[in-house]
């Protein structure tokens, strides 16, 4: 079996190349821990489902990314049972496992989300989610859960960003699915990847189990909109957006009811606490806002369409 895709040239005078499993590559977050870990000269092995074993897989591998993300929908039937087989490998390969973390656990927490906030889920989504950490938490495992908040990608990936807010941006349209003056999470992928990397290379220093908070960015959804508007240089027309589609579809549509499931984190003040990564990485430097959101938002825009320059807020956003 041969999956090495990133092999370091310039390791050189006898130094060991570290060696890094990503499951499920093609989804966001294992597809940006694949870019950051083959940029940061790791040897890299991509699990393919259709061929592999998790077990030969795993074995020599220093770092476990775990990606594997299954529908909504799956969460329940799918999470417990790929959680109980890489506790397994972990335990028998040492390996650290890597688990990209969401604010789900905490259910309807307000304000500063980090290490010491309580899990009291709301939801069955949540309580998966809580359920799968405190099953590594209670193993022999070796663990790091880097917790993020809603994603921005550099590709449209089905995430609310692009699928939602962003969907009609080249027809100047932003539609956000929440109160407009609440804080909300966000996630520059990148970003992510690249403090992943920089985590796991201090991982002899960590302890067992590490639940390390990614603040990214903080914004309510008139700065998220202000932001856009200012990286793209364009106009747009800020709206709520409706739910009602969406609860018409939900009882015929399992994703959508677990959509609606999570309706709340739009309407909850929230952010995550950055201080644990900064005592871990001081000399971390995140993109800055408008880079990111230029970056976030360049697969949704027409180059050649003529566009009317600057803000063009509607309602309660300002006009300019």
């Amino acid at each position: 079996m041969d999956h090495v895709i990133g092999v370091n040239i310039g390791c050189g005078d006898g130094a060991m190349q570290n060696t890094v499993l990503i499951l499920g590559a093609t989804g966001r977050a294992g597809r940006h821990a694949h870019i950051a870990f083959r940029d940061a000269g790791w040897r890299v092995r991509l699990f393919d489902r259709a061929r592999d074993d998790l077990w030969d897989a795993a074995w020599g591998a220093d770092v476990i990314f775990n990606g594997w993300n299954p529908a909504y929908s799956d969460w329940a039937r799918e999470i417990p049972a790929q959680t109980t087989a890489l506790i397994d490998v972990a335990e028998a390969t040492g390996a650290l496992v890597v688990i990209p973390g969401n604010v789900y656990p905490y259910g309807q927490s307000a304000g500063r989300m980090g290490p010491m906030t309580p899990h009291v889920p709301t939801g069955a989504l949540g309580k998966v989610r809580a359920d799968m950490e405190a099953a590594w938490a209670a193993s022999r495992a070796r663990v790091l859960v880097l917790r993020c908040g809603d994603f921005l990608d550099t590709e449209a990936s089905g995430n609310w960003f692009d699928k939602v807010i962003v969907a009609g941006l080249d027809r100047g349209r932003f539609s956000y699915p929440g109160a407009l003056d609440v804080s909300h999470a966000w996630a520059f992928l990148p970003d992510v990847g690249r403090a992943l990397v920089q985590l796991v290379e201090k991982r002899h220093s960590l302890p067992r189990f590490a639940d390390i908070p990614f603040a990214g960015f903080t914004l309510t959804g008139l700065e998220l909109s202000d932001g856009v508007a200012r990286a793209t240089a364009r106009r747009h027309i800020l709206r709520r957006m409706s739910w009602l589609p969406l609860g018409m579809a939900a009882p015929f549509w399992p994703v959508g009811r677990c959509l609606q499931q999570m309706r709340y984190l739009w309407d909850l003040p929230h952010w995550l606490d950055p201080d644990p990564l900064k005592k871990l990485l001081p000399d971390f430097r995140g993109t800055d806002l408008e880079t990111a959101l230029a970056l976030a938002v360049a697969h949704q825009i027409d180059p050649d369409k003529p566009v009317t320059r600057g803000p063009l807020y509607i309602g309660r956003a300002r006009i300019a």
